[in-house]
């Protein structure tokens, strides 16, 4: 524990700042005084961690000497930040018109069912958060499922286990719904690849 000095002189105990805690400040401090620093600021730290904790809002806030309330309005309000933690794949499923009438509601329901998440969520091992697009423009291929960057056309809801298989994870965690999916640790390096 390190010793602090209150207002008064006397001699506190305080429990050390996390690392994260001091990323957050770093970061902070190279965007103050910039009109505008909080998206930046909210940019940076949600890279670094992949998502915006209650935690690292709080201390931005108070780094950047603005209400609690004015940061998360900003973080809800935009739906590029996140405040869960999100996954090393992003698994989106097309429900634009096209995919939607050629079952693209029913390969959404069986990924739910084959990751044991729903939309909006990530796996447990943190391997795979999944979510819903609107058209990723390959309209004739539908059904269309995009894993990170790769585009897969025509999915079929019985290969869905071996679209996700190419893409590892490196926190594998033994038995989970996701490590039940994939046999390899290689990523697709191929876009537009069939399932």
């Amino acid at each position: 524990m390190e010793q602090t000095k209150d207002h008064a002189g006397v001699s506190e105990a305080r429990e050390p700042e996390s690392d994260d805690l001091l990323v957050v400040d770093r970061i902070v401090e190279r965007h103050r005084g910039e009109q505008g620093a909080l998206i930046p600021v909210l940019q940076k730290a949600q890279q670094a961690f992949g998502y915006l904790s209650t935690e690292v809002i709080e201390r931005i806030a108070a780094r950047l000497e603005m209400p609690v309330s004015q940061v998360t309005g900003v973080v809800t309000f935009y739906s590029y930040f996140t405040t869960t933690p999100r996954g090393e794949n992003t698994v989106r499923v097309c429900l634009g018109t096209a995919c939607y009438v050629r079952s693209g509601k029913q390969v959404l329901e069986d990924l739910e069912k084959t990751l044991g998440v729903s939309v909006g969520e990530t796996t447990a091992d943190r391997c795979f958060s999944l979510e819903i697009g609107r058209c990723f423009g390959a309209c004739g291929l539908a059904p269309v499922v995009m894993v990170n960057d790769d585009v897969h056309q025509r999915v079929k809801s019985t290969k869905l286990r071996e679209l996700l298989e190419p893409y590892g994870c490196s926190n594998d965690v033994d038995g989970g719904p996701a490590a039940q999916s994939r046999g390899s640790t290689e990523r697709n390096s191929t876009s537009g690849g069939s399932a």
